[in-house]
């Protein structure tokens, strides 16, 4: 099934523009909101520069973020595995606790939660 384009206004550092887009238009809402923001943010730190000038770094800017992210992604992002590593470690100290016995008896003298070589 084609999606429909559908038209809309939105207006970016104070100039108003067309957009027209299949995609859904508050998706189109808040990618002129985060456009208009980062010029905004440019503007406020680059003064005296033409609207060209500042609609180049904005877009450099969201660029190298896009970059960032695709690195993170392609490397996969260590925190996130760190956030779960640890989620992990507490879900298995929450079994050993309540386990009749107290849990296996080769546990080590580190303290719960912590992961060897972490």
């Amino acid at each position: 099934m084609e999606q429909q384009v559908v038209s809309q206004q939105v207006e970016i550092f104070g100039q108003v523009f067309s957009i027209r887009s299949s995609s859904d238009p508050e998706a189109v809402r808040e990618v002129a909101a985060y456009v208009d923001k980062r010029m905004r943010e440019v503007a406020e730190e680059t003064p005296a520069v033409d609207l060209a000038k500042i609609a180049i770094l904005a877009a450099l800017n969201i660029s190298d973020e896009l970059r960032q992210y695709r690195t993170k992604a392609q490397e996969g992002d260590p925190g996130r595995f760190a956030d779960r590593a640890g989620r992990l470690v507490e879900r298995l100290d929450e079994i050993l606790k309540s386990s009749p016995s107290g849990g296996p008896s080769f546990r080590t003298r580190e303290k719960s939660g912590t992961l060897r070589g972490a």
